[in-house]
Order: structure tokens, then sequence, then C-alpha cells
């Protein structure tokens, strides 16, 4: 049968997929758009299966709030190439997925992938783009928090997005918050203070003390009390309260944050990157 260029143009308009593989599904589904649509997403589910082992190092990541401010995620939709990455299209859609996680606030990326679409289920939208673009595509992290506060901040080319959480709000606590989520994606911090590194970092931190100050040569009998000074500059280096102030030196974040509010500290943070 024929089909018409309208028709081929209102399908790419429901998928995105290109206008030739759009004439090809309506003329296998004998001009059945939903018929079409299915072919379409059988292609893209047969492409995913092929490109299973490939790397998906590319992508975009947005990180959104509510209007209240105390409700945020991020949302890592992986791709193949720089190229895919940024086409607007294709951080548009990161962007809808976001909103979806953000109005819902699944607990988790399984249940995000659940959630309807268009008709579908991002999961389904997720497949069928495979067969649009041609790559390895997902939906690879989904991070959320509450707080008072919740600021986000997106690096540049939205290769990485932060989240920090706040304990209070009020004036300028807010632009505190975009400060400190800046200060996470600059200096990635592995958690908010002291007690809350996990004991096997800890662990882990010791020993490597312990075989530099050996390698160093000094006494057996010092290696504990070196490496637990050197587990004190990691705590200095490493987390975010005891971190310099990358904006002002001479504090530290937890510093700063005592100067904007007298009880204001950070709750939690999500920090999520590419690779």
């Amino acid at each position: 049968m024929s089909i018409s260029a309208t028709d081929v143009k209102k399908l790419r308009d429901i998928t995105g997929a290109g206008m030739m593989d759009c004439k090809q599904a309506l003329t296998e589904a004998n001009g059945d758009f939903d018929m079409a649509i299915d072919v379409l997403r059988k292609k893209g589910q047969k492409l995913s299966d092929k490109r299973a082992d490939r790397d998906a190092k590319e992508g975009v990541i947005l990180a959104v709030v509510n209007e209240a401010n105390n409700k945020g995620v991020i949302i890592k939709l992986s791709c193949e190439t720089d190229f895919v990455s940024k086409n607007e299209e294709f951080v548009s859609l990161t962007r809808e997925f976001a909103d979806i996680a953000l109005e819902n606030f699944p607990g988790s990326l399984d249940e995000l992938l659940q959630l309807p679409y268009n008709g579908i289920t991002i999961g389904a939208k997720v497949t069928e783009q495979v067969g649009v673009i041609g790559e390895k595509i997902e939906l690879a992290s989904y991070e959320k928090l509450a707080a008072d506060v919740v600021a986000p901040y997106i690096h540049m080319g939205n290769k990485a997005a932060v989240l920090v959480g706040l304990n209070k709000t009020g004036n300028g606590v807010y632009d505190a918050g975009r400060d400190v989520a800046m200060q996470v994606a600059a200096m990635n911090p592995v958690a908010v203070d002291k007690d809350q590194v996990d004991a096997s970092t800890i662990e882990k931190e010791i020993e490597i003390g312990k075989e530099v100050a050996r390698a160093e040569g000094k006494p057996e009998a010092m290696l504990e009390r070196i490496a637990q000074g050197k587990l004190e500059k990691f705590y200095k280096e490493r987390t975010l309260l005891n971190q310099a102030f990358v904006k002002e030196s001479k504090m530290t974040v937890g510093e700063f944050l005592k100067g904007v509010d007298s009880g204001l500290t950070v709750t939690d943070f999500k920090h999520v990157t590419l690779g």
C-alpha cells in the first residue's frame, strides 16, 4: 500500500525515529500506526540486545528540584558517544524523565523504569530510543533526596550533577546549598562528616598509612600513631564539612554554613558523574 509523507511524519513525531525507519515500519504494518510503533520497539529491543556489551560512558546527567526546594532527583541517561549526548532531543528526553521522577519520587531505579511515559513505560521508551538512535542507551542512575532545603548543581555540559540537603530553611540557605553543591562537584567528598565514613574505608586508609610509614623506615611502634594522623588528614580532605571551602579556603565548609546560620549543616548529598 502507499504510505503518505503525512503518515510518516506523524509516526516520526510520536516516536522520534528516522523518516526512513518510520516509512519502513508503516509499510511492514500496512499503515497501522499501533503496529508500526510495535515494529519500531521490536527493532529497538533487538538492537539493545546486540549492543548490550557496549560501553555507554557518555550521556546526560540532570538534577532537578521541586518549587518548594525540599525534594530533588538526579537522572543519568547514558549513551555511547558524545555526539548523541549533545543532541537537544536526547537532553530533553532526560529532562522529561527527571520531571516524572520528581513528580512521583519512586523508591528505586527499577520503580522509575516502570512509571508511565506517553502510553508506555519509561523503560520501554529507553529501549525504543536504542532503535531510534542506534546506540546503547541506558537510564543508568537515579538518586533522590528530601530535606528542609535541597539545592542542585549541574556541571557544565551535563557531565555531573549534585544535590545537597540542608537541615534548615531561611534567608541565604538555598544559595549556600548551591555553593556547597558546587563544592561537592569540585572536591568529590566521600561522606558528609567523619562519622559517616564507612568502616571499610577507615580500615583501608589506616593500612595505607601504615604501609607508607613502614616504607619510609618508621619504627613499628610508631605506625599506628602515624596512620591515625594520616586518617585525620583524609577526613579534612575527603569529608564535606571538614574540607576547605573552595570559595574561601581559610574556612571549612562547616564553618561557612555556620556563618549563614549557626545551626545550619548538610544532612546528605548525592553526586552522579559520567563513567
